[in-house]
């Protein structure tokens, strides 16, 4: 068997590299990397072999386990002496890629929605942008809750105003940047003391300036804050642009379960069908500091989970009530760049799979179209 491997050294083929490797598997969309056309910039020089794998995202949370499986792999299938270096790049999975009018440059369009207010949607949407950026992913997020702005205060930006820029005669508006993404609030535009009194057609009006006069630019997401509840925002956002999909907050209290299934439905309309990434389950539990060890259900057990799974919903996972995520929405350093690694982790832990739902739906479902609503 030795003599068979020292043969092997010096006979080893690119060919033989892609066979080893058509047998190592992208873990969410089912298919090997071959086939999928992720290995890219192939060597092989004696025993020394170096390829680049291309992931869906940036923010890809597999890359350690495909890097491992494509080394035991060669090494199994074609020389155990073998030294592999691999490499990582993204083209980060978009159905987007014709569309030449609205937000042309931006890959994917992901929505967070709630049912209801109070469930920590807006928090979720700031910390699930910042963990897509932590991974490498450039990223923006629009406030799209006319009525009740938060990016300014979650991001420590109260009170700043954009730029600014003259293009082709008409003003379009340059995106704050904090925390290595783009920002968009109506927050940045009023004076925060003043109430935004208008009516539907005016808060539709604001939201597609939003999303056609502000450069966004190059963007892996675009992460949107929507307001609570299902009405004229929605359906101007999905009739302007295709959304690829809605992730949905909600809480394991009843009430907040409730009107998660309204946001459901209105998703799954025939006249709308917007696919679902999945459902996060917000302040799923409670764990005191000084009793690690133990959970409590302040708001119920469970009702997230079991609601994805009555609707067949891929369950993005649980977020715990945890001081440290409220104390830095409130100061302007939202959780994904403070210091607490339990509450990191366990958003981090959401957004991992979030971006793999994300791949397996670009994969497998055609593009969301823009809606047409009478």
């Amino acid at each position: 068997m030795d003599l068979f491997y020292l043969t092997k050294t010096f006979k080893m083929t690119e060919a033989d590299i892609l066979k080893a490797l058509s047998n190592v598997q992208e873990p969410d969309l089912g298919k090997d990397l071959v086939t999928l056309n992720m290995i890219k910039d192939l060597k092989v020089e004696g025993n020394d072999v170096s390829f680049t794998i291309v992931l869906t995202t940036p923010a890809c949370p597999m890359k350690d386990l495909m890097k491992n499986a494509c080394e035991n792999a060669i090494k199994l299938l074609v020389n155990k002496a073998a030294v592999i270096k691999v490499d990582f790049t993204s083209n980060t999975s978009s159905l987007r890629k014709d569309e030449k009018t609205v937000l042309a440059k931006v890959k994917n369009i992901i929505a967070v929605v709630s049912g209801k207010g109070g469930v920590g949607k807006s928090t979720v949407s700031a910390n699930l942008a910042l963990a897509l950026a932590e991974g490498g992913a450039k990223v923006g997020l629009m406030d799209a809750d006319i009525y009740g702005p938060s990016v300014p205060i979650m991001f420590g930006v109260r009170g700043q105003r954009p730029m600014m820029k003259d293009e082709a005669g008409k003003g379009i508006i340059l995106p704050l940047e904090k925390f290595g993404i783009k920002l968009m609030s109506i927050g940045l535009l009023v004076d925060e003391k003043d109430a935004v009194v208008w009516r539907g057609p005016m808060a539709s009006s604001a939201i597609r300036q939003f999303i056609t006069d502000v450069d966004w630019g190059e963007l892996d997401y675009l992460v949107i804050d929507m307001p609570p509840g299902t009405g004229d925002i929605h359906l101007t956002i999905m009739q302007t642009v295709p959304v690829t999909g809605v992730v949905i907050v909600t809480t394991p209290q009843t009430v907040a379960l409730a009107d998660a299934k309204k946001a459901i439905a209105m998703f799954g309309q025939a006249n709308i069908q917007v696919p679902v990434i999945g459902l996060i389950e917000n302040m799923a539990y409670f764990t005191p500091a000084e009793l690690p060890n133990n959970k409590y259900f302040l708001f119920g057990k469970e009702g997230g989970k079991n609601l994805a799974s009555e609707y067949d919903l891929p369950f993005l996972g649980e977020i715990p009530l945890v001081q440290s995520i409220r104390e830095g929405g409130d100061e302007g350093i939202p959780a994904m760049v403070g210091n607490e690694e339990s509450a990191k982790n366990a958003l981090r832990a959401v957004v991992s799979n979030a971006v793999r739902q994300i791949a397996i739906r670009n994969a497998n479902i055609p593009r969301t179209q823009t809606i047409s609503v009478a």
